[in-house]
């Protein structure tokens, strides 16, 4: 019998995670543990009606980046009443950009949150997430960052998107400390490009644009080809793109 492989993606009901979700959970043996605020929203309950291939099926689970114990909380209830004994690959998606504005003017309160939910979530999903990562034969963690977090290409972006920047900035510096410190861990973070999610195609408004120039399966599939791609010698401790864009630290 094949061995099934276990994903864990945050914000997997909608834009890039649902998007990620769906086109995981068309291969066969594999398990989606998909990262979400709200077990009785709409939107969780159609995961578990998508069609899968054969063996494979979806876990929703609550984490909540806000919240500084909902990842742990959510390990727990694979283990206890899912028998969730690893976890292959987690992509750490979930995330806001909710202000776009240059330094003069963006609210403190608005940095502080950005910080909140992209940095701060994303280090306690990897810290509950590791004691089941470390039983995996091929362990891998991947966050989502963004161009706008390269500072060597800053003048060349267009979007003054400070408070959103600068938390993904911080999430590109902990996740390859996550690599340098951890040699049997893939860890990397790749730029989904500016996709046309609810998310994209407001912050291309912000620009003066109709909508972002990526769309969710140019976005998806890139993506998922360098996951399945990823190798600790090629890829772990790199800025990727889901193009071949190259990005500057």
């Amino acid at each position: 019998m094949a061995s099934t492989k276990v994903y864990l993606i945050t914000g997997a009901n909608r834009g890039l995670g649902r998007g990620l979700l769906e086109a995981l959970i068309q291969r066969p043996n594999t398990t989606i543990i998909a990262g979400v605020r709200n077990l009785s929203h709409p939107t969780v309950k159609s995961l578990e009606a998508l069609p899968t291939g054969a063996g494979s099926k979806v876990i929703p689970v609550i984490i909540n980046s806000t919240d500084d114990s909902s990842a742990q909380k959510a390990i727990e209830v694979l283990q206890t009443q899912h028998g969730i004994t690893k976890i292959d690959t987690v992509i750490a998606n979930a995330g806001i950009s909710n202000y776009y504005g240059p330094a003069t003017v963006t609210p403190i309160n608005e940095a502080r949150d950005h910080f909140e939910v992209n940095v701060v979530g994303t280090l306690a999903l990897f810290q509950a997430t590791w004691p089941l990562l470390k039983l995996s034969a091929s362990p891998m963690f991947v966050a989502l960052s963004t161009g706008i977090a390269s500072i060597g290409d800053m003048e060349t972006l267009p979007l003054p998107a400070t408070a959103y920047g600068m938390s993904k900035v911080a999430v590109n510096y902990m996740v390859r400390k996550i690599h340098f410190e951890n040699p049997e861990l893939v860890a990397f973070v790749i730029s989904p490009g500016w996709v046309q999610t609810e998310m994209g195609n407001m912050g291309a408004n912000a620009a003066g644009m109709e909508k972002a120039p990526v769309t969710l399966e140019q976005s998806i599939t890139g993506m998922l080809s360098k996951i399945d791609h990823a190798t600790r010698e090629s890829t772990s401790g790199t800025f990727q793109s889901f193009d071949e864009a190259k990005y500057n630290w």
